[in-house]
């Protein structure tokens, strides 16, 4: 059983980090590569909350 922090597919870690990459200066936060410690809990909410909005509008175009 994979981690919680590790992708199921391996070779998409470069695109998931891009996408995250994506989504925080969409929402006006600056991304190191590697750790972001330094991140409020308001801030690592905003990327993830983007990259499911995201996700989801990706998810009902493709259905349309």
């Amino acid at each position: 059983m994979a981690r919680s922090n590790q992708a199921l597919v391996p070779e998409a870690r470069a695109a998931l980090d891009k996408f995250k990459m994506e989504a925080a200066s969409e929402v006006g936060v600056t991304l190191s590569q590697g750790y972001n410690g330094n991140l409020t809990t308001k801030q690592a909410g905003s990327i993830g909350g983007q990259m499911v909005k995201k996700m989801i509008q990706q998810y009902e175009n493709s259905i349309k």
